[in-house]
């Protein structure tokens, strides 16, 4: 399986895949089933990675609000 490090790799990659303004959460930019096999404790490492990753760069993703189950949603804005 993929370590915390290989995932936030693919996260990123796969942000490039976005439309302009699309809405999302980390777990809708990994196919289902890799998802369901990351065990949770990486699942909210590789959160934190995330956020701080978009943080740092200051690129075209944004944080914007949590959803009633605590996951932090982002956008893709537009270039």
């Amino acid at each position: 399986m993929f370590n915390v490090n290989e995932l936030l790799e693919m996260a990123i990659n796969e942000t490039d895949n976005l439309c302009e303004s699309e809405v999302f959460l980390i777990k809708d930019l990994f196919k289902g089933y890799i998802w369901n096999r990351v065990p949770r404790r990486d699942r909210l490492r590789l959160g934190i990675l995330f956020l701080n990753h978009i943080q740092k760069v200051n690129g075209v993703i944004k944080a914007i609000e949590k959803t009633s189950s605590k996951q932090q949603r982002y956008q893709k804005k537009i270039e």
